[in-house]
């Protein structure tokens, strides 16, 4: 199941405008904050798939019944760009546990690059709803590897994966190599450079969000 933001018009819409925009993204505040808004919007997209019980509220003057959600999900995020879009997420999900991994790429100077994985640190997800959250989905070869390892190592009832901007390329290779997670983006664009980078894209999220990186 792959669900797009803009194919429908909202305000995720004018957010993602914004995160796109070479001179608004300058505002590494505002970045931040549009990361973090598209994460709650995609957040409540996605708590519309979850299960409800209905449930008696007492209130002022008298009982009101109200279906609430039955179970949280695990929110897990790849640091360090995917911590504003994470917060996004765990503001909705106010009551979830969060996981964060450490990956990054190790570029070749023949332009192929290597994906290694450092730190991993996630509650027991065994029987555990997971969104898996990073705002750029360029080759997938990161998110497939994080997401492969926490499969083989739990038991997890349900995985979604979401991103802010995706490239065709990249929802593939998910789709190929983790067919059962529910894919959740915000745009999709068709090309992807020699490099990895989206285009047209945003740039470089983490950067954009924390500064240039060594």
């Amino acid at each position: 199941m792959i669900n797009i933001l803009t194919q429908h018009n909202s305000i995720a819409n004018h957010f993602l405008a914004e995160l796109r925009d070479v001179h608004i993204q300058q505002d590494r505040l505002r970045f931040r904050k549009n990361l973090e808004r598209i994460g709650e919007i995609m957040a409540y997209e996605i708590s519309k798939t979850f299960q409800y019980e209905l449930h008696e509220v007492e209130t002022p003057l008298g009982v009101a019944g109200t279906q609430q959600l039955v179970e949280h999900p695990v929110l897990t995020t790849i640091i360090r760009a995917g911590l504003p879009f994470h917060q996004g997420f765990l503001n909705v999900f106010d009551k979830s546990d969060s996981g964060f991994i450490a990956a990054y790429r190790h570029t070749k100077k023949s332009g192929e690059f290597e994906v290694h994985k450092k730190y991993v640190n996630t509650p027991n997800l065994d029987d555990k709803i997971v969104i898996m959250v990073d705002p750029m989905l360029a080759t997938g070869r990161s998110l497939v590897l994080c997401c492969k390892e926490l499969l083989a190592e739990y038991n997890i009832k349900e995985l979604h994966i979401a991103a802010v901007i995706a490239s065709e390329e990249g929802i593939q290779h998910v789709r190929a190599f983790v067919p059962e997670a529910h894919i959740w983006i915000g745009d999709v664009d068709n090309e992807l450079t020699s490099k990895s980078y989206i285009v047209p894209g945003l740039g470089d999220a983490g950067d954009l969000a924390y500064g240039n990186k060594e």
